[in-house]
């Protein structure tokens, strides 16, 4: 089993030769495209945003399946952040705060 109790064993999986090459292999079979995107009618693709590979059981509390290709998906960062409820991320409906005007045109 892999050990990914810290930071540094974390680091030291990621940058494996074995993680490298089966993060690549998810990418191919997932046809570097993110798969929540997809699952909602819409393409995003390598170039069009950053691609991650998501572990769908969660590495930490299943290291088991760490290197278990069915348990890998592609995911584009914002999907990733947003499984993760990290970063930027906002819930629908849960902030009051715009990032746009509505009232603005343009004529």
């Amino acid at each position: 089993m892999i050990d990914v109790s810290s930071r540094e064993s974390r680091r030291q999986f990621y940058t494996s030769t074995a993680w490298r090459k089966l993060r690549r292999k998810v990418l191919i079979r997932d046809h570097f495209e993110c798969q929540w995107c997809a699952a909602e009618g819409k393409v995003t693709m390598s170039d069009q945003s950053i691609l991650e590979v998501d572990h769908i059981k969660e590495l930490e509390h299943y290291p088991e399946f760490a290197l278990d290709i069915d348990n890998l998906r592609t995911l584009c960062k914002e999907h990733h952040n947003q499984r993760h409820e990290r970063f930027e991320f906002r819930k629908k409906g849960k902030s009051k705060k715009k990032d746009y005007r509505d009232d603005e045109w343009w004529g």
